[in-house]
Order: C-alpha cells, then structure tokens, then sequence
C-alpha cells in the first residue's frame, strides 16, 4: 500500500480554529469527520489514518504552531518513510480570491510562513501543495490582524463545500495523479454576477466591460 503524508497546516488553541490561517486545520478536520475518524495526540501533531484505493493517507496537524511548520512535517515523512513526491501540503494564501483553489507539484512559499519553514527544513521546494484563497481584504499594515481573524458567517457558509473540493483534489492527486488532478482541480470559480440595478447611477456604464471583467492581478499565475 502507497503512503501519503497530508499536512494541514495551522495554530493549535480554539481561539484559532476558524481563522483564516487555519485553512489546513479545517480541511483536515472536515475530512475526519467525513470519514468517521479522530485524530490522535503524537508528536509534533495530531494525526489519522485514512485509506482510499489502496493507498494510506496519514493527516497531520502540526501542534508546533504555523511558522515551525517544517519541524513536524520533516519528522512524520521520516517516521513513516514519506517520499518528497508523496507529501501535500494545504495552506491558505492571501494571494487568491476567497475560496479559490490551486494545487501544485512545487514553488515558492509565497510569503508563508509555514510553507517556508517547509521548504528551509527539507531542503527543496519541490512537494505538493494546495493552496485556499483567503483574499486580502485589508488595509495596509493589517496583515496580521486579517490571517490571524475569524472567517466571517459568509465565508463559514462556504466552508463545507471547500473542504470537500480539496479533499477530492487531494484523492484525486493519489489515485491519478498529481498532473490529472491539477487539470481538473485548477479551475477559476466564475464570479458573481453583478447586476446594474444594484450600482450607483455613475457606476452602471462599467458593469459586464472587458476592462470589468478582467483577471484581478492578485489571480493570475
């Protein structure tokens, strides 16, 4: 039977668990439920043991907070002689819309914390990750306050639905393969629609332009 280690990543405590740095955290949880299964205190994080199509997925949730990441993910692929290529990570990324979704063989830590303590303790940047949009609603100098606060009741409404969109993308990741699953997981969630009606008069002219209608900046690969 073929490993994977899963890594969600985020802070352990209950004044985190639905913030938007916890993106990982509740993927993970979402996923054990799903499954009917609990995590287990062990070193460096809770982790569970899942099965599918032959292939054992253990999931872990680092205890070492986010920014020593790298510490509990370097010690699990060692006890549980996890190759590189068998090692996804989820994390959030400001650099997406809410709720938008990338999966990638490799790359930069893109100003992560816990993806770059990742990458500096293995060594390489070339494992998996799925990253989940939190979007960068805030204003300059609030980064902290925006990753570190809670997910609004919109956003919680759409959490489910995320959660089993990464979890399907990671099984299909497992059983297909990383290139297969990226084709069918790295799609662009179509925008709500705006309608005139609910524009300012000056406004109304704009809506449904190309100019409008462009890939926002903080989107583009």
């Amino acid at each position: 039977m073929e490993n994977f280690l899963v890594a969600g990543l985020g802070n352990i405590g209950a004044e985190y668990s639905n913030t938007r740095h916890n993106m990982g955290f509740m993927v993970l949880d979402a996923w054990a439920k799903a499954s009917n299964i609990v995590f287990r205190t062990a070193r460096y994080g809770s982790v569970a043991e899942v099965s599918f199509k032959g292939r054992k997925l253990t999931l872990l949730k680092p205890s070492t907070y986010m920014n020593l990441s790298g510490k509990a993910v370097r010690y699990w692929m060692s006890e549980l002689k996890i190759p590189i290529e068998n090692l996804i990570v989820i994390s959030d990324d400001l650099n997406l819309p809410f709720g938008t979704l990338r999966m990638r063989k490799n790359g930069s830590a893109g100003g992560h914390n816990g993806l770059a303590n990742i990458t500096e303790l293995l060594g390489t940047q070339d494992y998996a990750r799925v990253r989940v949009g939190i979007g960068n609603n805030f204003s300059r100098g609030g980064q902290i306050d925006f990753v570190l606060g809670e997910l609004d009741d919109n956003e919680l409404s759409l959490m489910p639905e995320i959660c089993e969109k990464v979890i399907s993308g990671i099984k299909a990741f497992v059983t297909v393969g990383p290139d297969r699953a990226m084709n069918s997981f790295n799609t662009r969630p179509k925008p709500a629609a705006v309608k005139a009606a609910d524009l300012p008069e000056k406004e109304k002219s704009s809506v449904n332009t190309p100019e409008n209608g462009q890939t926002p900046a903080s989107d583009r690969e």
